[in-house]
């Protein structure tokens, strides 16, 4: 497509129609159109609370001739709002001039707040359809419709630049701004129409919703283009939800370093995701590569978890992910700066001393997000023609939920390795298999067809790295469906186990356990992860 859509003409702002139920910034942008002596139409509560500032304001009722009815439900669906809105230059000056419809240059709307009371536990069924907006999206769609002689606008975020440009250009806007602003209006009639059909059809004959909808209009944001995909012959983009949760990775700010790419992103989730669920007190560090954490580590100082994580699998954390859930200070980032190529670094916070050193090394991408439990409530994949939604896998396993069912119980220092253990296997391909001391990983299996080539791994990866797994403690993802997997535990000296149990063979496994002194386990709960 070339430029031809895009109106090469400024338009001169002479009047504009403001209705506005989320009042920020409201004042500020009305005195900067009073300024350019463009006429200020307005409706209820924004006309009062225009009135009440000083400012001149003509009511909407009597452009129209009708008062607003029905408690505000009626009120500007009429022809001389929306044949003001959307009347050609030029084309539809006669007809305009017949009826006595006054042209309005801008529109400054934004919705009723669906989306905010619709979440409201304590909003009632009948609140939050009141809240759902009629005469608002009919009228930026008409605004945006006709951008060649309008302009619209819809969020307060975008009041500074209209103002600007109309300081800049006596009170006009350019066709490349008009543009750009239908666009951004037709897109948020989008989302809003998506978030009232997806609450609409998520409830259920007695009043609970359902998580899947039964149709979905996910709405999101593009946050940036990316170099490619996970292969370079691919096209990438990132996306965040409209609303994204705090403290989950798309909330995140780069402070340095190349653009991320695909790969990056989808390492940096699985990274901050596991390192976050130790809380925010006790450092932890987890590194990721391929997507799987190679090594894990909560310690007395981030330092120390680093070292502990790193020396896991000092191979894999070449150009890996790092993710800590505690500020970063000078001698923790100089430490793992001057050992290791880092791909991304993400933390809560950064000591200015840290990110000074840092720039040493331009080109590592330093994230910080902020500190936050909150998780997406679902988790989608795509398959052909179609897409896979479920419930987020948040649960999570306490120290009292352990089931024991071996003769042999485990220790406190164990119980606690135990849990630690259970939470990395949790981010780790299935199926996986983690070897944990001392709140440290000290190999980990990832993502092969048999449990038991996991646990093999998880040992190799161990000897190689110079660490023993003798009076380590292992987590399985899954239930042991055979005894190998206890058996290939034992060869290795594992002496704690923590799995879901459910298997058929669970009795033959548990025996296994017996035979070898080994305490194990059952958490009722598993964690595939494909």
């Amino acid at each position: 497509m070339t430029a031809a859509h895009l109106p090469g003409f400024p338009v001169k702002i002479r009047r504009a129609l403001l209705s506005v139920s989320d009042k920020t910034g409201l004042l500020e942008l009305a005195r900067a159109l009073a300024a350019h002596d463009i006429e200020l139409i307005s409706t209820g509560g924004t006309a009062k609370t225009l009135r009440e500032a000083g400012l001149a304001v003509r009511d909407v009722a009597e452009l129209t001739g009708f008062p607003e009815m029905m408690d505000g439900r009626v009120k500007t669906l009429h022809p001389n709002v929306h044949g003001g809105l959307l009347g050609r230059a030029d084309i539809d000056d006669t007809v305009m001039a017949e009826h006595g419809i006054e042209r309005i240059d801008l529109l400054v709307l934004n919705l009723y707040p669906f989306e905010t009371v619709s979440v409201d536990p304590a909003s009632t069924i009948a609140q939050i359809i009141e809240n759902i907006d009629i005469g608002g999206p009919a009228m930026l769609r008409s605004a945006a419709k006709n951008y060649a002689r309008a302009a619209v606008v819809t969020e307060p975020a975008q009041y500074a630049e209209l103002a600007d440009e109309l300081d800049a250009n006596d009170g006009a806007l350019s066709g490349r701004t008009r543009f750009a602003l239908a666009v951004a209006a037709f897109n948020r009639v989008a989302q809003y129409d998506g978030a009232i059909a997806d609450y609409l059809s998520s409830l259920q004959d007695d009043g609970s919703r359902s998580m899947f909808p039964a149709q979905t209009h996910g709405c999101f944001v593009k946050v940036m283009d990316l170099r490619y995909g996970e292969n370079p012959h691919q096209q990438a983009a990132f996306y965040r939800d409209l609303y994204p949760v705090p403290g989950t990775l798309a909330t995140f700010t780069q402070l340095q370093g190349k653009e991320l790419s695909y790969n990056n992103l989808a390492d940096s989730d699985a990274a901050w995701d596991c390192v976050r669920q130790f809380g925010f007190k006790t450092p932890a560090c987890v590194i990721v590569k391929h997507a799987n954490p190679c090594g894990a580590a909560v310690a007395a100082s981030a330092l120390d978890a680093y070292e502990y994580a790193y020396a896991a699998d000092p191979t894999s954390a070449f150009g890996g992910i790092l993710a800590f859930n505690t500020r970063i200070d000078a001698a923790t980032m100089k430490t793992l700066l001057d050992r290791q190529f880092v791909e991304v670094l993400i933390a809560p916070d950064y000591d200015d001393e840290a990110l000074a050193y840092a720039k040493r090394k331009a080109n590592v991408r330093v994230l910080r997000v902020a500190r936050g439990l909150g998780a997406n409530m679902t988790d989608c994949k795509r398959v052909g023609s179609g897409l896979l939604m479920q419930t987020a896998d948040t649960r999570v396993v306490l120290g009292d939920e352990l089931k024991v069912v071996t003769a042999l119980a485990p220790d406190d220092n164990q119980r606690a390795d135990l849990l630690f253990a259970w939470r990395i296997a949790k981010y780790v391909k299935s199926n996986a298999i983690v070897y944990a001391r001392d709140l440290r990983t000290i190999g980990v299996g990832a993502g092969q067809m048999s449990r038991v080539y996991s646990a093999r791994i998880a040992g190799i990866k161990a000897t190689d790295a110079g660490l023993q797994v003798e009076g380590s403690v292992m987590a399985s993802d899954a239930f042991f469906p055979f005894r190998d997997g206890i058996d290939a535990a034992a060869a290795a000296g594992v002496k704690a186990v923590i799995q879901p149990g459910g298997s058929m063979r669970d009795q033959e496994v548990i025996d296994a356990a017996d035979e070898h002194g080994i305490a194990m386990v059952f958490t009722g709960v598993r964690h595939f992860r494909h």
